[in-house]
């Protein structure tokens, strides 16, 4: 008998997904950052999407309660920006062992509260239940016009490759605490500017694939050109910057496309708009499934660079 190991994370994914019954009313489901449905009384699409957090996976036992209440409410806030929404409520479950004090439970809420309070969303409820391990377990919901979000299918041959802020070494606390990119998911949608867009959770290489996918298409990516950050260039553990950059994940950016027509005046607006970077790192090709590291010596396929996935056995997100 396949264990989740031998399966993986996405396999897994995909074949649960086909044994679920399909809503009518869904516009976006599995697949995506978050499902979209119709709302007629709303007037409007809503954005739903759950997240976990959970101890040794994704935080470390003493990982700073504030760090673990802003990841829990940031991971969902990131889904919802993906999409080009903005978001509204959330329910919080939390799993605690009965022996953790409950000043520590406090100090999560107060992180949790703090980051929700900042975009103006409303915690509304949830759960508590005894268990093991400390985990949280987030649900959000968000709004956006009919028919607007911006999924990860939507890339064509010839878009721009974007990435807002910088990439890797998240271990380095940035995985605890992160802004989510709400106000820039909201202006790519209403300008019409993105075509697909992802959220950077998993890495780099493992997200754009994600993106090329659901677009059925390729990608060429400026190695030179990406975003490294600091953190990553200090890691000094026998891993290159570039790697760190393609593979850490939790860094929480946003990853989207423009079509080259609109690429110039993109990114005088995003200048005058934000002071956030946003650098063109590549383009979108025809090649069904490829993705190549360009290099002067010519290009370089990146079949083997793979982000985080669960049961596959490359280590903690903690």
């Amino acid at each position: 008998m396949k264990t989740l190991r031998d399966i993986g994370e996405c396999e897994a994914i995909r074949r649960l997904a086909g044994k679920l019954f399909p809503a009518v009313a869904e516009v976006v489901g599995i697949g995506d950052d978050a499902a979209v449905m119709h709302d007629e009384g709303f007037n409007a699409d809503l954005v739903l999407t759950s997240d976990p957090v959970i101890e040794g996976t994704h935080f470390t036992i003493d990982a700073p309660p504030k760090g673990i209440g802003n990841k829990a409410v940031g991971r969902v806030l990131s889904d919802i920006a993906a999409m080009g929404a903005e978001p509204l409520w959330l329910l919080i479950n939390i799993v605690a062992p009965p022996e953790m004090p409950f000043d520590k439970l406090q100090q999560i809420y107060a992180g949790a509260s703090a980051l929700a309070l900042k975009f103006g969303v409303a915690i509304i409820g949830g759960d508590l239940a005894s268990g093991a391990t400390l985990a949280l377990h987030v649900f959000g919901v968000g709004k956006l016009p009919r028919g607007t979000a911006v999924c990860r299918g939507g890339a064509s041959e010839g878009d721009i490759l974007y990435v807002t802020g910088e990439l890797g070494g998240s271990i380095r606390k940035k995985h605890l605490f992160f802004e989510p990119r709400v106000a820039e998911g909201i202006w790519l949608r209403e300008n019409r500017w993105a075509t697909a867009m992802i959220d950077l959770s998993d890495g780099l290489a493992t997200d754009l694939r994600h993106l090329v996918e659901m677009s059925r298409a390729g990608a060429e990516l400026e190695p030179d050109a990406l975003p490294v950050s600091r953190a990553a260039r200090e890691m000094n553990d026998g891993m290159s910057p570039l790697d760190h950059a393609l593979t850490d994940g939790e860094d929480f950016e946003l990853l989207f496309t423009v079509a080259p027509g609109n690429a110039d005046s993109f990114e005088q607006a995003w200048r005058a708009e934000f002071e956030l970077s946003c650098a063109r790192i590549g383009r979108i090709t025809g090649r069904t499934g490829s993705i190549v590291c360009r290099t002067e010596r010519g290009g370089k396929l990146l079949t083997g660079k793979r982000g985080y996935e669960h049961y596959s056995g490359r280590g903690s997100r903690a």
